[in-house]
């Protein structure tokens, strides 16, 4: 899933667009983005938006791995994030 301070329709349709297949929330007054310490001041056009993050979150709920990122161009590859994910089976 993926959280977004973006309104509802607006994250609908960059899903129809890139066709991504899983959940977008919407965060636009930042609540959870923040409770994960995740804000980025003025992030963009002067407007406060999440920072890049991904977690990997076992059935109980327990955050097991995470990965933070202050360049949105930085993500984690496929095969790195699946190996992090095996660990925790």
């Amino acid at each position: 899933m993926a959280i977004s301070v973006d309104p509802p329709d607006v994250s609908a349709n960059l899903c129809r667009v890139a066709n991504y297949t899983y959940t977008f929330l919407s965060d636009p007054k930042l609540e959870t983005i923040r409770r994960y310490d995740l804000v980025h001041p003025g992030g963009h056009e002067g407007n406060d938006i999440s920072r890049s993050a991904e977690f990997l979150v076992d059935s109980s709920g327990t955050v097991r791995w995470e990965n933070f990122t202050e360049d949105i161009r930085v993500r984690p590859r496929a095969d790195q994030m699946l190996a992090e994910a095996k660990k925790i089976q």
